[in-house]
């Protein structure tokens, strides 16, 4: 006989009024066997240095189920509002530097 499907589990989620948004146009990703780190960093044109403003520590289970729940929501807003063109397919100039996210 099949198990029953648990029904899903409500979490509430709080958001602190003093909460700061934070910009990061560029993440280093690192990991070990057991931990994945993420480090948010904002990289400035002609400035090259990056600093980083923010550290996640996750389990790669935790890790894997953040990097489905990107891709659907990437899924969800090309949907609405056009394909995200990476830099090389955009047609940038091999020369030009990219922005972004390196692991």
């Amino acid at each position: 006989m099949p198990q029953p499907t648990p029904a899903p589990q409500q979490i509430n989620i709080e958001l602190p009024a003093e909460l700061e948004a934070i910009y990061s146009n560029f993440a280093i990703i690192n990991h070990s066997p057991s931990e994945i780190v993420v480090d948010f960093a904002r990289l400035l044109p002609n400035i090259p240095k990056a600093k980083v403003y923010a550290r996640i520590v996750m389990t790669p289970l935790n890790a894997k189920l953040l990097s489905k729940a990107l891709q659907d929501n990437l899924a969800k807003y090309e949907e609405k509002f056009g394909e995200i063109r990476l830099p090389a397919e955009a047609g940038f100039e091999a020369h030009e530097r990219a922005m972004g996210f390196k692991h």
